[in-house]
């Protein structure tokens, strides 16, 4: 597929996440997602506070992420942070609570689904924190609808993986940064080349294993971008706690794994930590 064709297979299949979500089903086709739990609960489980989610309007959490990028980010109040597929506002809200009254989040997603949903959410936020301090715009990652220069830190939970042009989104991130501001990106990446059978999936494209590149290869195109001061930690339970939920993505992955292989010798969840240089 070409890269068009690609943005368009992962918009189909979160347009269908937004939309069985909002009728509280939950979404059957990323691996990033909580089948056999609640969303609640595997937030919880990846580094979610159950304080943090008490606030966050209802529908906002469609289980999708693979880590918790806003304590990495370590927002301040008065801040601008940007969240780079925000899907339906679970990480804008969580960092519109954090830089306060004087701050500002924006939301890009390519999805109008997932965007009308992020805003139905938002009224919802606005009335429970008091606060009027986000806002989401359609756009697509790799041509991001934001100023040069103009945001503190960008944020991103399990997207990244899913654009066909990746060196380009990581040139936009260092584009919007201010001088000396600073990425906190949660991703699934790659120890090892996936195998054909599985690398030309779509469904894995979508459930974010298919597009994710090599550990070394994120860092090389952070680098290359111009950020400095880049830290990589890998979290390789992520996977492991997927082996015993009833996943049909997750077994149908498997089972195209040579024999013995498991998808967490494969694929695991990735902190990325970065700053733009100051000027």
């Amino acid at each position: 597929m070409n890269q068009e064709q690609i943005r368009e297979k992962v918009r189909k299949g979160y347009s269908k996440i937004a939309r069985d979500g909002d009728s509280r089903r939950r979404p059957k086709k990323s691996c990033c997602g909580a089948i056999g739990d609640t969303p609640g609960q595997f937030a919880r489980k990846i580094g979610y506070s159950a304080e943090e989610l008490a606030t966050l309007p209802e529908g906002a959490n469609l289980g999708l992420s693979c880590g918790n990028p806003t304590a990495l980010a370590s927002l301040k109040p008065g801040e601008t942070a940007l969240d780079l597929g925000a899907g339906g506002g679970f990480d804008v809200f969580l960092a519109g609570c954090k830089v306060g009254k004087s701050g500002r989040v924006i939301g890009v997603d390519m999805t109008p689904d997932m965007l009308a949903k992020a805003r139905r959410n938002a009224a919802a936020y606005r009335k429970q924190s008091g606060l009027d301090n986000v806002e989401f715009r359609l756009g697509e990652i790799e041509r991001l609808p934001v100023a040069d220069a103009s945001v503190d830190v960008v944020i991103s939970n399990c997207v990244i993986n899913l654009s066909p042009d990746k060196p380009q989104v990581w040139r936009e991130i260092a584009r919007v940064l201010k001088p000396g501001g600073r990425v906190a990106v949660s991703d699934l990446a790659l120890l090892q080349p996936l195998p054909p059978s599985v690398s030309e999936m779509v469904e894995a494209l979508v459930g974010c294993v298919a597009g994710a590149v090599l550990v070394e290869e994120t860092a090389r195109m952070a680098r290359a971008a111009g950020l400095t001061d880049l830290t990589l930690n890998r979290k390789a339970d992520f996977l492991d706690a997927k082996a015993d939920w009833n996943d049909p993505l997750y077994r149908k992955i498997a089972a195209r794994l040579p024999s013995g292989a498991r998808v967490a010798d494969f694929l695991v969840s990735l902190e990325v930590s970065a700053r733009k240089p100051s000027a």
